[in-house]
């Protein structure tokens, strides 16, 4: 997986960066949470401050288009972000039946 950054712009307002980049990889389209390690582990963050809004792949590519924001704190994130986003990711809680 290769990133390059097109885009990295600080919000004060929302303390947060946006960032658009385009992802070039071999195989499978990689997952969300791997996406979401990457580019913690290359911003130097921790990937519970980021939210990936917008994957989008090219049909016979191997490039993803994609929007992450990277918060400044957990509060600010839960507060400002929409709740499907923040669940969107995360594994399922498994139903004891």
């Amino acid at each position: 997986m290769e990133f390059k950054i097109t885009r990295d712009v600080r919000n004060e307002v929302l303390k947060r960066r946006e960032l658009e980049f385009v992802l070039t990889f071999n195989g499978p389209t990689p997952s969300r949470k791997s996406i979401q390690e990457k580019l913690a582990a290359l911003q130097n963050r921790d990937e519970n401050l980021i939210v990936l809004d917008l994957e989008r792949t090219r049909f016979g590519k191997m490039e993803l288009l994609g929007r992450a924001r990277i918060y400044d704190d957990e509060e600010t994130k839960v507060s400002t972000e929409r709740e499907y986003l923040l669940k969107r990711g995360k594994p399922k809680a498994e139903s004891g039946a």
